[in-house]
């Protein structure tokens, strides 16, 4: 007999929960679980991956932070599936799931932390500590996530620590260097420095158009790509024009072909004043280039300074900058750390270990 699952997210946009549920969804073996996906808002670039692994969906349609109507549609929809497990995945799910579980009388109910929150004040800390009481387990993918919950108030011994999965980097000749460069007006012999991910205040974009300038003045042909899109876009672009680099500093948008670039990378920022477990750090490391990341949970969980990357202070512009002019400067090094990374990452943070450790709490829960 088939376990019965549902998981209930916000959205389906690429980022780093939305990912984690897909590859989860479509990984879990069809002759133990049925799962089935609810999402709460709209939908996103990873309803075609769910779709194609043949993943049911349903859409409630939420229209506003406090929207009744949506939480009644919930309701019904748990009562039609009658799930043994539900599980919830970011705020607004959480809340909003696991409430309509409760009140349908869901056996099982599991959340989803995935990234240390500091803008969450009383009121969502409170509903986390209150839902968190009727919760079996609230699932997190590091233990940074952990410690800052449980410094909330939340029951540390309700929670799982499941690493975050990738699937091994499959290089494509999709695109060329010489295409890449050539679309982007960028000159052929440019060092290229990747930054992903969605542009907010979170990612500290600005600190790396900042560090590029400083790299600006020791090396002429060091490029940053900016590959994401979000609601600072206009403004990073402005910033960008202000701190006189906006020939150095290239804002991509959202990329359907980020695995076609990354092998023209030489390496990685990412400058974020917080994270859970960052995919593009992952993603990076099993495309064997070097990191370079914020000193921060989440990211101290991937990198071993040194061995796999570099670890700088949050918002120290001028390391960033000393660190990629080290990689881009010693290749050697670049290649070592980039060869260290990967390996670590096919080692431990592959999907078949990610999907392996969320069925065995299934099971666990519902044996």
């Amino acid at each position: 007999m088939t376990i019965r699952i549902l998981q209930i997210i916000p959205t389906l946009v690429r980022g780093g929960a939305e990912k984690q549920l897909a590859l989860l969804a479509a990984g879990l073996p069809r002759d133990k679980f049925d799962v089935h996906v609810c999402v709460l808002t709209h939908s996103g670039p990873l309803e075609e991956n769910l779709r194609a692994a043949d993943v049911p969906l349903s859409f409630i349609n939420k229209q506003w932070k406090i929207d009744p109507f949506a939480y009644w549609r919930l309701r019904k929809e748990i009562k039609r599936l009658q799930p043994d497990i539900v599980q919830t995945w970011l705020f607004a799910a959480n809340a909003y799931g696991r409430q309509a579980a409760i009140s349908t009388n869901v056996k099982h109910i599991l959340a989803s932390e995935r990234c240390v929150d500091p803008w969450k004040g009383t009121l969502q800390l409170s509903i986390d500590r209150v839902l968190a009481k009727k919760t079996d387990r609230i699932i997190t993918n590091s233990s940074g996530v952990q410690d800052f919950y449980a410094q909330h108030g939340l029951p540390v011994e309700k929670f799982a620590v499941i690493p975050n999965g990738i699937r091994p980097f499959t290089p494509t000749d999709t695109i060329s260097r010489e295409q890449l460069l050539t679309e982007l007006k960028i000159p052929a012999d440019a060092r290229l420095i990747g930054a992903i991910g969605r542009l907010w205040p979170q990612k500290r974009v600005k600190d790396l158009i900042w560090a590029t300038d400083l790299l600006k003045c020791i090396r002429e042909d060091a490029h940053l790509l900016v590959i994401g899109d979000g609601p600072q876009r206009w403004r990073l672009e402005r910033y960008a024009r202000q701190a006189n680099v906006p020939e150095k500093v290239h804002f991509l948008g959202e990329r359907n072909d980020v695995p076609q670039i990354l092998p023209h990378l030489d390496l990685l920022w990412l400058a974020s004043g917080y994270e859970g477990q960052s995919n593009a750090v992952l993603e990076a490391m099993s495309a064997g280039l070097p990191v370079v990341a914020s000193d921060i949970p989440g990211n101290r969980d991937l990198i071993v300074p040194e061995e796999t990357g570099f670890l700088v202070d949050v918002g120290d512009r001028g390391t960033f900058a000393q660190r990629a002019q080290l990689l881009l400067s010693e290749p050697d090094l670049a290649k070592k750390l980039g060869a260290a990374g990967k390996a670590r990452v096919l080692s431990e943070f592959s999907v078949e270990k990610m999907v392996d450790r969320h069925a065995a709490l299934y099971e666990q829960l519902a044996g």
